[in-house]
């Protein structure tokens, strides 16, 4: 039976997104929550005859009130949501399919998975998160925001999706994690994490503080011309060193021989080991937690 909960790390923070979301407060509420549960209806016994109550709220002329069969309604779906045998134990050797979702109120994403069940391809939920936007990311736009979604998505679930940095880690991922838009209609479960996202606070696991930037004092700037042998030096550059050498075959996506991994220097390999290279067009991209610089040899 492939209907299992994962059992690695807190299970409770791979439904955070949905087990801590409050009561709803208004219609519009009501049925993003509707929308996002009724996403996972295959999955749920039942279904229709637990929300009938709720359903019956999103009428026209029926006034907001959440009886006590409305509230219970509201508590079954959310139960079922994150509990088996919803959740799916993910196995790392199948694709992995990330569904985003931003709105002016949050940020949402559900992770699914493709298994096997009965000879047939079944896509199942193995986690989701969703958040508030920040003050400072009220001011972004469509755009922005959209892309602020996927890289907050890929980095809370880096230990599935192997996060990188910004434009690094969406080009990284064009070979094996295409991209695909999907109007909100038709894209309910990530939709309603947005539209209905948990506070941004200590109780929400998908929660990061804000931090301030450190004012760094610049002391001297060396600039170079970037003309168009540029890139290629500091590819050829690559062949004088040893350590530049080796990672340039181990980041390589044909490589399959990791035996030279242990001729690296210990501080180069160091980094390797966290995932702190990357390989983007013959270039070596050293990552850490703000910042991506390209490796040049001198």
């Amino acid at each position: 039976m492939w209907y299992l909960v994962y059992p690695l790390g807190s299970t409770k923070n791979k439904v955070a997104a949905v087990l801590l979301k409050p009561m709803p407060q208004n219609k519009k509420e009501i049925q993003s929550f509707l929308g996002f549960s009724g996403y996972y209806r295959q999955h749920i016994k039942d279904f229709a005859s637990i929300a009938r109550p709720l359903y019956k709220l999103c009428d026209k002329d029926t006034v907001f009130e959440m009886t006590v069969d409305r509230v219970k309604a509201f508590e079954s779906l959310r139960q079922a949501l994150t509990t088996a045998p919803l959740l799916l134990m993910p196995d790392l050797k199948l694709p992995f399919k990330l569904y985003i979702d931003a709105s002016g109120d949050g940020l949402g994403a559900a992770l699914h998975e493709v298994q096997i069940s009965n000879d047939k391809p079944v896509e199942g939920p193995i986690c989701f998160i969703s958040r508030q936007i920040k003050p400072t990311e009220a001011r972004y736009g469509a755009s922005q925001i959209g892309c602020l979604c996927l890289f907050w998505a890929l980095e809370k679930l880096n230990y599935f999706l192997h996060m990188l940095r910004w434009q690094i880690a969406i080009q990284e991922y064009r070979g094996n994690m295409p991209i695909v838009h999907k109007d909100g209609d038709i894209h309910k479960n990530a939709d309603g994490l947005s539209r209905w996202p948990l506070p941004s606070n200590i109780d929400n696991p998908a929660y990061v503080p804000e931090e301030d930037s450190p004012q760094i004092p610049i002391e001297g700037i060396s600039v170079t011309d970037l003309n168009t042998t540029f890139f290629e030096e500091v590819r050829n550059s690559y062949t004088k060193d040893r350590n530049c050498r080796i990672l340039c075959q181990l980041l390589n996506k044909d490589c399959k021989d990791n035996s030279q991994i242990h001729s690296l220097d210990e501080v180069w390999k160091k980094s390797y080991d966290e995932g702190r290279f990357h390989l983007l067009d013959g270039i070596i991209y050293h990552r850490t937690k703000h910042t991506c610089v390209m490796t040049v040899v001198n």
